[in-house]
């Protein structure tokens, strides 16, 4: 149309066109004929100087050529907005694989920092921001296939087609892998944060155990060594147990503070067997004999006594050297004596127990040979110790734990109704006196 006006235009406008006269009229009218731009414009005539008529073929040529040439510019012009519209997509596909390629190397990071209170966000998350990623882009190739199809009329070009399926199929390929690896990673943080908090609520539960220990200890004695066990009753089911184990040794040293009223005998102050020999050491009072000292089942008779109701410091020494032994009360030694298991060194790996005489290792106690009573102060050396040292500690002057056995309350178990109550042992010693 647009060339059909400009022709009329022009041949208006110059007054030089040609014109041809209608034949058998009465005057004259000019008739018009629309030619493309560009065209000649004088008109066709004949030897009669008379212009020529124009086909409807030809007419109709002429118009559909003016229209595919309009055609072919919009689908120029579409063609163009679409590639710049491609171009945008394939930045923003680039900019997309960059940018999870980028999150994925810091997720790793992050991952390799984990600590308690420090965790990675859930990689499910992330699957699932990819997921919406790769369905956004699928929609936005949907949607521009559409506009094209709906612009041109036709689909797209097979090859720009081709690609895009190409790198849509690369990036869910790459999605897909990317899901298994963040699963995989899933699955190795979860166990190691359960292995993580197993250690620590381990780690916590020994804490609160020992505070627990600890705190009780401390309510019930000002000190851990003063307290004292209580043994009321001749039975067979009560006694307490020393936790630490005996090295061997070839000399050694035990004192305690005893106080005990009971009769015939005191009963066993303690006993200490080992697999084999259940008297490898045992210090007990039996019914009207004198106190004994048993080592390795043989027996001196110790000139002690206790049975008064009162406190009294008990010392004994003994050395495998001649089997020397020497027994002390209240900071004096009564007695000493040789030949007691000589040359037998006393052996490890035992089980030492007060109040009660063992017939088999930790057990099978006689209510007859029961301590009945308290003690308090049980320490062990694996050496003689001085008189002089022995009768600082009878006079409170000073105190020694053992450096085998110490008496502190982490030390000592009580079972079937033996209790451990505070003591100062010193002060109650003077008030009994």
């Amino acid at each position: 149309m647009t060339a059909l006006f400009v022709a009329l235009l022009f041949i208006f406008a110059s007054g030089s066109g040609k014109v041809a006269r209608a034949s058998g009229a009465k005057g004259s009218r000019f008739v018009c004929t629309a030619v493309p731009a560009g065209t000649d414009l004088n008109c066709p005539v004949d030897t009669n100087n008379r212009v020529q008529s124009t086909s409807p073929l030809e007419e109709e040529l002429r118009n559909t050529i003016i229209q595919l040439r309009e055609t072919i510019l919009q689908q120029k012009e579409t063609i163009v907005s679409q590639q710049g519209t491609i171009k945008e997509l394939n930045s923003k596909l680039t900019r997309c694989e960059a940018d999870a390629k980028s999150r994925s190397n810091a997720r790793r990071k992050d991952y390799s920092k984990n600590t308690m209170g420090d965790l990675p966000r859930d990689p499910a998350e992330t699957v699932e921001q990819l997921g919406k990623t790769m369905q956004s882009l699928k929609d936005r190739l949907g949607n521009l296939e559409q506009l094209r199809t709906n612009a041109s009329g036709g689909p797209f070009p097979n090859e720009l087609k081709d690609l895009l399926k190409h790198r849509l199929s690369d990036l869910e390929g790459q999605l897909l892998t990317r899901v298994a690896e963040l699963e995989e990673e899933k699955s190795q943080l979860y166990n190691e944060t359960a292995t993580h908090r197993q250690r620590t609520e381990n780690t916590l539960k020994s804490l609160l155990e020992r505070i627990t220990e600890l705190e009780k200890s401390n309510s019930a004695f000002k000190s851990p060594e003063d307290f004292k066990v209580s043994l009321p009753l001749r039975t067979n089911y009560l006694y307490g147990r020393i936790k630490k184990n005996l090295p061997e040794m070839y000399a050694f040293t035990v004192c305690m503070w005893l106080k005990s009223s009971s009769s015939p005998g005191i009963g066993t102050p303690f006993s200490y067997g080992v697999p084999g020999q259940a008297n490898e050491i045992v210090l007990i009072e039996w019914g009207n004999n004198p106190i004994e000292l048993l080592v390795n089942d043989k027996v001196a008779q110790l000139p002690l006594s206790v049975s008064d109701g009162r406190w009294h410091h008990i010392c004994i020494t003994w050395t495998t050297r001649d089997g020397s032994w020497e027994a002390y009360q209240d900071g004096e030694r009564l007695g000493t004596g040789e030949n007691l298991a000589p040359w037998h060194p006393i052996k490890p790996g035992g089980v030492i127990i007060l109040g009660q005489e063992q017939d088999i290792v930790g057990g099978r106690f006689d209510a007859t040979q029961a301590f009945v009573g308290e003690l308090s102060h049980f320490n062990m050396w694996d050496r003689v110790l001085r008189p002089i040292d022995i009768s600082a500690m009878a006079n409170c002057s000073t105190y020694m734990p053992g450096n085998v056995v110490p008496w502190v309350d982490a030390n000592v178990e009580v079972f079937g109704g033996a209790t451990k109550e505070a003591l100062e042992i010193c002060e109650d010693r003077l008030f009994d006196s």
